[in-house]
């Protein structure tokens, strides 16, 4: 297989990788079950019988990550200057290199100093290794391990490890999820239709239409996804708290229960949102972190509530701070082991540890007291809230939700929740657009461009909406796009208003006789009430 590993043009063969495999895992779960306890192993090893074998593995674990060394440095030569951008360039064969590192990696973890070298091969190698991931990693394959070398992987390969744990979503019409909504009722009536699915009813395409409009297709999908979105994270609503210092970021309430039904809310929102991911909608809102944390099972410290509840932050830094001679002089502050809290006007103290109310605050227990403070008043008091939307995100995903954010950070999260943090660039914007029916020299595109400059961001923004139903756009700006954009010439009378087909992310614009009376007119559809209203598809 080594020779193979070195072919430039056919790379090893699925058949010798298979059997490789094959041959390493039954090895690999020997090796554990009968010297567990020496693992990682120091070299050189004594001289029983299974110890000479390991130290004859070590000797392929060496030669593989040579070759492997070499066969990166061929693939990173073949993808020349455009790097990554090259993908479709490489044969197929090459996705067995994917394999071999797998097994490296699994190699790697026997010996001292092993896992080391096989993170410095990559991190020496992050061009070829995030190729490999962005051509070759598929739907069902197990790439978990890839997770441990996340440094040297890009937001667009992590990005790319977490979708494939999505069903693919195809439009297969006979398994299509239809779903008629009334833009008055969109929570209600978006939460009948979502929470009564089968979690398989879910894994197709989604149909969307509102009530009494002729507009369908994927535009107006785009655009409930973002209506309802609004709604379930509304600071009007009882579901959700804003940030004080984001306020594009959330937390679950812990007075939701005022909502009769709000679990299965939550569960719902967990099915939206990843609904919204796999179907690759920017939705524009975010997770503040102590959510984010929750979902990955990850302990919450003192500075991961700063930004979500700064009162409390501050109040708990103050205490483990002070002089412990001032703080015991001071009784403590007069503190015991509760916590306090106020939902509808309505105060209720809570226990942290038995007998709680009679046990004092003192310098020496005074970090479990904050320690107790934080789990019940940021895990505990949610940890249901969390439970369901956890259940409802894993209906959508193939694997439980811990699979899915093993592979991303929090700014990976925001990436595909949100796109671009970036003004958006006209620059970029006029790159990925095409014409029909205009010429790009006419002056009607001339003005098109100067009117979207002089703009604000949130104007910008409104006319995006009304063109393609996205108001974000991806991290990577409009390439990300699932298409070009396009103006199309209407010819229908001069003067009036634009229409969007935001399925086909095509704006159609009149040929406006002056530059003040087409301004007039984009900037009448960055209205919200116009540019929430196509009537197109």
């Amino acid at each position: 297989m080594e020779q193979q590993l070195y072919d430039d043009n056919l790379g090893p063969s699925l058949y010798d990788v298979q059997k490789f495999s094959s041959f390493w895992r039954p090895l690999r779960y020997a090796i554990d079950f009968q010297l567990s306890s020496l693992i990682p192993f120091a070299l050189p090893l004594r001289s029983t019988v299974l110890e000479a074998e390991v130290a004859r593995i070590c000797q392929i674990f060496g030669r593989l990550l040579t070759t492997m060394h070499i066969c990166m440095l061929r693939i990173e030569s073949s993808l020349g200057g455009r790097g990554v951008a090259n993908t479709e360039a490489m044969p197929l064969k090459w996705g067995q290199y994917l394999n071999i590192l797998k097994i490296v990696s699994s190699m790697s973890e026997l010996y001292q100093g092993g896992k080391e070298k096989v993170v410095s091969l990559i991190n020496s190698r992050k061009v070829p290794f995030c190729a490999l991931i962005l051509k070759f990693v598929k739907r069902g394959d197990d790439h978990g391990w890839i997770s441990e070398y996340r440094e040297a992987t890009t937001f667009e390969c992590r990005r790319h490890l977490a979708m494939m744990l999505f069903p693919d979503g195809k439009e297969d019409y006979s398994e299509m999820h239809e779903m008629l909504i009334d833009r008055s009722q969109v929570l209600k009536e978006s939460y009948e239709y979502i929470s009564q699915a089968s979690p398989g009813g879910l894994h197709g395409a989604l149909f969307m239409e509102f009530k009494n409009e002729e507009a369908t297709g994927p535009g107006v999908l785009r655009e409930w996804f973002y209506l309802v979105c609004q709604e379930i994270f509304s600071p009007g609503g009882t579901l959700f708290l804003r940030s004080p210092d984001d306020f594009r970021r959330f937390s679950p309430n812990p007075a939701s229960k005022v909502e009769q039904l709000h679990l299965g809310y939550f569960k719902f929102a967990g099915r939206v949102i990843a609904l919204a991911l796999m179907h690759k909608v920017q939705v524009g809102v975010l997770f503040d972190r102590v959510f984010y944390l929750q979902l990955t099972n990850q302990t919450i410290s003192l500075e991961d509530i700063k930004d979500t509840d700064r009162v409390i932050y501050n109040s708990c830094k103050q205490i483990l701070e002070m002089d412990p001679v001032f703080f015991d002089s001071n009784a403590g502050l007069g503190l015991n082991f509760v916590l306090e809290t106020e939902e509808l006007g309505k105060r209720e103290t809570k226990e942290l540890i038995k007998d709680g109310k009679s046990t004092a605050v003192d310098s020496k227990n005074r970090e479990e007291y904050v320690k107790l403070l934080i789990s019940e008043r940021f895990v505990t008091s949610v940890s249901e809230l969390v439970e369901k939307f956890s259940e409802g995100f894993s209906d959508i995903l193939s694997v439980p939700i811990q699979s899915f954010f093993r592979h991303l950070d929090l700014e990976d999260f925001d990436g595909m929740l949100r796109g671009g943090e970036n003004q958006i660039s006209v620059d970029d914007w006029k790159a990925h657009t095409e014409y029909n029916g205009f010429k790009e020299t006419d002056r009607q595109i001339d003005w098109f461009w100067k009117i979207l400059r002089k703009m604000t961001e949130e104007e910008r923004r409104s006319v995006l909406f009304f063109w393609t139903s996205n108001k974000f756009i991806p991290l990577e700006g409009f390439r990300g796009l699932s298409s070009k954009l396009y103006i199309y010439r209407l010819h229908e009378a001069n003067d009036r208003l634009p229409t969007s087909h935001t399925c086909f992310y095509r704006l159609c614009l009149p040929k406006y006789p002056t530059m003040g009376l087409m301004e007039q007119r984009l900037r009448f559809i960055t209205q919200d009430h116009v540019s929430s209203s196509f009537g197109k598809w």
